[in-house]
C-alpha cells in the first residue's frame, strides 16, 4: 500500500500550518520529512494517520495493505507511551487485543516481534527497568505486531543520547534488510535523515511547502556514519534549511 498527499493544507485557527503539501510514499521506502520547528511535520504524520482531517487536499491510501496487516497504519512517538504495569510482553500485547486473535496466534506474534527487536530476554520485565533505548525497541515491537502497512514515525530517537541514538539507527536498518517495511519517519537530526531515508522531503517554514525532495541513492545496507555521500546529502539538506532555521530562532526571540 501507498500512501498519496494531494495539495494538502491545514491550520489550528488562522493559523496556516500546511500549505499545498503533496508527496508519495511509496510501499517498501522509508521517507523523511525534515523543516525548521513549527513547519508542520507533526501535524503532516498526525494527517496521514488520520488522526485530523486536512482542511484542503487529500491523504490516500493507494492499494490493499498487506493480507495479514492488523492495522495499515500505525504510530511510533518519542516519549515511547508505555503502560507502566505492563511488561514488555504485556505492551507489545496491548495493541492486539482488539483483534479475533486466538491465544496461539497472539503469543506467536508476540515472541516474533521480541526476537526480531531482541527483546526476547526482557518479555517480564517491566518500563521502569529498562534504559530509553530498549524502552523505544519496545514501542517498536508494539507497532510491528500489527504488521502495518505503513508506520508513522514522529521523532523516535529524539529523547535518547548520541549512542543509543546510533543503535538504534542501526536496528531499524538491520529491520528494514531483513523485511522492508514502508515508513514516514518525522525528524530534526539530518544525520538520522540520510541514514535512513531513501527520500528526505525537506519543508520550508511555516506554513509548510516542499521546498524539496532528496532521493538518496546509497543502499541501506551500505551506509554508514561519516560516509562522504551521505555526508554530502546532509550538507545539501542544511543548506536548503539553514537561513529558514535562523528566521525561525529570531521569531522565537521576537516573542
Amino acid at each position: 500500500m501507498d500512501l498519496r498527499l494531494e495539495r494538502v493544507s491545514h491550520a489550528y485557527g488562522s493559523v496556516r500550518v500546511l500549505d499545498d503539501v503533496s508527496l508519495a510514499v511509496p510501499n517498501g521506502r522509508i521517507v523523511c520529512v525534515v523543516g525548521p520547528s513549527g513547519c508542520g511535520k507533526s501535524t503532516l504524520l498526525r494527517l496521514m494517520g488520520g488522526l485530523e482531517r486536512p482542511l484542503g487536499g487529500r491523504v490516500l491510501q493507494v492499494g490493499e495493505p498487506p493480507a495479514e496487516s492488523l492495522n495499515p497504519l500505525t504510530f511510533i512517538f518519542q516519549d515511547f507511551a508505555l503502560l507502566p504495569w505492563r511488561t514488555v510482553a504485556g505492551n507489545v500485547a496491548l495493541v492486539l487485543e482488539d483483534h479475533r486473535l486466538g491465544a496461539g496466534e497472539r503469543e506467536r506474534i508476540i515472541a516474533d516481534v521480541l526476537a526480531r527487536t531482541r527483546l526476547t530476554d526482557f518479555a517480564d520485565a517491566f518500563p521502569r527497568q529498562l534504559s530509553g533505548g530498549m524502552k523505544q525497541r519496545v514501542g517498536i515491537a508494539r507497532a510491528l505486531s500489527v504488521r502495518p502497512a505503513v508506520m508513522l514515525m514522529d521523532e523516535p530517537l529524539s529523547a535518547l543520547d548520541s549512542q543509543t541514538r546510533e543503535l538504534l539507527l542501526d536496528d531499524l536498518v538491520s529491520l528494514w534488510l531483513r523485511t522492508p517495511f514502508t515508513a514516514v519517519y518525522v525528524t530534526h537530526n539530518l544525520e538520522e535523515a540520510v541514514r535512513l531515508g531513501h527520500q528526505v522531503v525537506v519543508l520550508s517554514g511555516r506554513p509548510g511547502r516542499v521546498r524539496a525532495l532528496v532521493d538518496i541513492a546509497v543502499p541501506l545496507a551500505e551506509r554508514q556514519p561519516g560516509d562522504a555521500v551521505l555526508e554530502a546529502h546532509r550538507r545539501q539538506l542544511w543548506q536548503l534549511l539553514r537561513d529558514e532555521a535562523s528566521a525561525v530562532d529570531r521569531e522565537l526571540l521576537d516573542a
